[in-house]
């Protein structure tokens, strides 16, 4: 009898098309699905993120449910899976969960970092992106502090995508400096397409002068997507944490 497994794994995704599995490009889901295939004798296996990141785009922890055979103990299916995955994906954790446990559905809380630099930082050139302007981090936060709550952020999202909603509660989201890197940090229940990297493109407008602070309270209420900043690129971004009632 099969059983549900929780995964917690973190990836680089530099050289990957995202998480969602896609015929003839690599992605997160496609490479994790042919090494458990492989491992419970080729048989199809479908595994179910907790979201889906977009190519390039990188995660610190994820999660994913299948529902397996147990054939191996967590800590031998860790083991075994790690040793066939790439360098860039890792499992760090597999925990039984109840068979109704739902890796997307269940998770309560979702936060995302993104990382940028103003000097140049050659061992991360692909977590960070440099960007030299001079910014603002006091004003990018005052702008920020609009984005919290439940709104409508359709402003902030891919057009096109296949939700039911835009509806998003955000928990928190600020600027700080971390070493050399400036970190928006920014929590919520969900997050539509492209959400975060539109958001701190529109913020960084604000950090050059170019909007005042309190013009991202009008680019929300506006619900679309042309009022808003352009999107910055994936490499910075982490999905950094989610959480759950049972974990």
């Amino acid at each position: 009898m099969k059983k549900r497994l929780f995964f917690q794994c973190a990836y680089d995704g530099t050289e990957y098309s995202g998480w969602q599995k896609q015929p003839v490009v690599k992605t997160i889901q496609g490479a994790i699905e042919e090494k458990l295939s492989m491992l419970f004798g080729n048989q199809p296996i479908d595994i179910v993120g907790c979201g889906r990141t977009d190519a390039g785009v990188h995660a610190l922890q994820s999660y994913f449910h299948a529902d397996l055979d147990p054939v191996f103990t967590n800590d031998q299916l860790k083991y075994k899976l790690n040793n066939m995955l790439p360098l860039a994906i890792a499992i760090n954790e597999i925990v039984d969960v109840d068979d109704e446990a739902h890796a997307r559905f269940d998770a309560t809380k979702r936060t995302y970092h993104y990382f940028l630099h103003q000097k140049k930082l050659p061992f991360h050139q692909n977590d960070s992106w440099f960007y030299p302007s001079e910014i603002s981090i006091g004003k990018m936060n005052e702008a920020a502090a609009y984005l919290i709550g439940r709104q409508d952020f359709t402003s902030f999202s891919k057009l096109h995508t296949d939700v039911n909603n835009n509806f998003c509660e955000v928990y928190s989201a600020k600027w700080e400096v971390i070493g050399d890197q400036l970190r928006f940090e920014v929590s919520a229940n969900r997050f539509l397409r492209n959400m975060v990297r539109a958001i701190v493109g529109t913020l960084l407008e604000v950090g050059k002068g170019k909007i005042p602070p309190k013009e991202v309270k009008a680019i929300i209420a506006a619900e679309n997507r042309g009022e808003a900043g352009c999107s910055v690129p994936a490499k910075g971004l982490f999905l950094q944490n989610i959480e759950y009632p049972y974990l």
